[in-house]
């Protein structure tokens, strides 16, 4: 059975994404993280549990969940050896998550976001399903054999491959705009950078190595009222 969990960490958190998300969120878990935990407790969304060192959150906010509520704390020093977005996801996966939802991972400093994209290794590798997400962009993580990427599913219009680590050998992508056939990905190079479908769906193939899959759209502009 599925089992998904809403893990909402401290960097962008944009309303029009999250509440949908959070508000629909009847089984599984919600998971508040550092900074995160202002944007649950701004918006009367009760957590299921809170984790970080809490260096980032308005005290009164950690001490209303500590005394007048249930929510299970998970409260780290500073001091640690894991990021509070990994010890979060651990968290998850130890709650039995088969479909983890990572909100407010992107945005603000750049080494944040890319340790937190690396941390989708941790579920990949135990094969459950995880996700960035934002207004923008949907980061996930893929590996060996066929991937299909539906246009009617697609997050947006646009969608990007980079390696995980090591050159992926064999490369193909099949049904875009710019399709590959037996291409070596480099992670050093940028020609895998929005690529579109260019039919019903993609379809991507590689026979071992694991990949970042981007799938982006543009920043809708907002309408100047008249």
């Amino acid at each position: 059975m599925s089992k998904k969990i809403v893990i909402v960490s401290g960097g962008k958190l944009e309303e029009e994404v999250c509440l949908p998300i959070l508000e629909g969120q009847k089984e599984g878990y919600v998971i508040g993280v550092d900074k995160g935990v202002e944007f649950l407790y701004r918006h009367q969304i009760m957590p299921d549990y809170i984790v970080g060192d809490f260096d980032s959150v308005q005290q009164e906010v950690v001490e209303y969940y500590r005394k007048e509520t249930h929510v299970g704390i998970r409260e780290f020093n500073p001091v640690k050896d894991a990021s509070d977005t990994e010890i979060a996801i651990r968290l998850a996966m130890t709650l039995g998550g088969t479909h983890l939802v990572i909100l407010g991972a992107t945005g603000g400093r750049i080494d944040h976001l890319w340790a937190n994209v690396q941390c989708l290794t941790i579920p990949f590798k135990a094969g459950v399903q995880a996700e960035i997400l934002d207004s923008q962009n949907r980061i996930s993580l893929i590996g060996e054999g066929e991937t299909h990427l539906k246009k009617a599913e697609a997050y947006g219009p646009y969608f990007s491959v980079f390696p995980l680590g090591e050159e992926i050998f064999g490369f193909n992508i099949e049904g875009a705009k710019y399709p590959l056939e037996n291409h070596v990905l480099t992670p050093y190079d940028s020609l895998c950078v929005s690529n579109e479908i260019a039919g019903d769906e993609v379809v991507i193939t590689f026979s071992a190595g694991i990949v970042i899959l981007m799938e982006t759209r543009d920043k809708k502009e907002k309408t100047k009222e008249m």
